[in-house]
């Protein structure tokens, strides 16, 4: 009986520890920069996620029409130049970036002075929120994903991808 119980708790171990680390891989650390010239970059660090449908274990359930940080993280901007975005000026520094996405229309992305990066919003900090562009996808992103695409000289938009949809904005320098 002494030695049933050791493989007992043993194996009730080893599951806990796999079922930690799917959680764990469920969520990864990403980036993105874009580099206007050699000297002047943003770079936005965020939580790749996969996202579910609200069902248990198809995970990150995303509330549509509400404050979201992907992996309960806000996305995280570092600009060493000021820019511009969505008519707001922005100087150059460190900010944190909330979103609220849509299912089929636009989103917001909010900008805030803060650079708390434990999940927790404060509206008191917003320094801009900027309407998102707007799209469908062809193919269904099974994770969060964001990227800067370079449209000109002065101007990267950064994308974000969520299953169907994807959303953009434009950062001007």
């Amino acid at each position: 009986m002494f030695r049933s119980s050791h493989w007992l708790i043993l194996a009730v171990l080893s599951l806990s520890v796999c079922v930690c680390a799917a959680d764990q891989n469920n969520k990864t650390d990403a980036n993105t920069t874009c580099n206007f010239d050699p000297n002047r970059q943003l770079a936005v660090d965020y939580q790749k996620v996969e996202v579910g449908h609200g069902k248990k274990g198809s995970g990150e359930a995303v509330s549509f029409g509400k404050v979201w940080a992907p992996g309960g993280k806000p996305l995280t901007l570092f600009a060493n130049t000021p820019i511009s975005v969505g008519g707001t000026n922005i100087p150059d520094g460190a900010y944190t970036m909330f979103l609220i996405p849509q299912e089929e229309k636009p989103w917001t992305l909010i900008i805030s002075r803060s650079t708390d990066t434990s999940g927790m919003y404060d509206h008191s900090k917003d320094l801009a929120r900027v309407p998102m562009e707007f799209g469908v996808l062809s193919q269904t992103e099974p994770e969060f994903v964001a990227y800067f695409a370079h449209v000109a000289p002065n101007q990267c938009n950064l994308r974000l991808d969520l299953r169907k949809t994807r959303a953009w904005v434009d950062f001007r320098r």
